[in-house]
């Protein structure tokens, strides 16, 4: 198995959240590590999205607990919470971007976020800077509209990268994409990776991406954590379930 360092960056404890009978999370427990991509892997509805978005506290889970760093979500305030989220990037599954704002206002906005003054310069380069890292230089005063879906992802996540994230929550970002497009997304999680030294939690059910990205593979199945593993003990593995993935 794979690890990029023995550091952990998050560490989830017996995570359960409910939808009223509803249980999404059943018990989760995880530690995603300095410098790595662990891809977290399940079907429609497994509770994907749902950890992540416990993971910065914009769904508030029922048990358990979560560590970022230093901090405990469990009971954080708000000043507390807001150094959390400078510091972890999420990419939302359909880019989330602004369609009244261009691209630079988009990236701009997500500076104005973390509450530190930049100079009108300091936000340009920033924001050019950006957009370099994801291939997207000349889309700087283009409206979402304008954009393939390809492009959005990559503004997506231009606008994460803008601000420095020491941890980047990648909810599906192959999803909607043609095979191509894809691979692009796949290898740009990577090259991200590489050149900035994050540690990523990727959340998918496309295999593709799965066998581009992951360091390491946690599956999570009604709700619990069914199997940990390298991506060469899930090819292997012949449980049933399992190999429904792969095939």
């Amino acid at each position: 198995m794979k690890k990029q360092s023995n550091k952990v960056v998050i560490d989830i404890k017996n995570l359960k959240k409910s939808f009223g009978d509803l249980k999404v999370l059943d018990g989760i427990t995880l530690q995603l590590y300095e410098k790595e991509n662990l891809v977290v892997l399940g079907k429609s509805g497994s509770g994907k999205s749902v950890l992540i978005k416990c993971i910065v506290g914009l769904l508030k889970h029922d048990k358990g607990s979560i560590t970022v760093g230093k901090h405990d979500l469990t009971d954080i305030e708000e000043e507390d919470l807001i150094k959390v989220r400078k510091k972890t990037g999420f990419l939302f599954q359909g880019a989330a971007l602004y369609d009244s704002m261009t691209v630079r206002e988009n990236l701009t906005f997500a500076l104005s976020r973390i509450k530190e003054k930049f100079s009108k310069e300091e936000i340009n380069d920033k924001i050019v800077e950006a957009l370099e890292n994801v291939g997207l230089p000349d889309a700087i005063d283009k409206m979402p509209s304008e954009l393939s879906g390809g492009m959005k992802k990559r503004i997506g996540l231009a606008r994460t990268l803008v601000v420095h994230p020491e941890i980047i929550l990648y909810d599906e970002p192959t999803t909607g994409l043609d095979p191509i497009t894809s691979n692009e997304i796949s290898s740009l999680i990577n090259e991200t990776r590489s050149k900035f030294n994050n540690s990523s939690i990727i959340i998918t059910h496309d295999i593709n991406c799965v066998k581009r990205v992951a360091d390491r593979i946690v599956m999570i199945k009604d709700g619990k954590v069914y199997k940990e593993g390298s991506l060469e003990e899930f090819l292997n593995d012949e449980d049933a379930y399992i190999q429904s993935f792969f095939k």
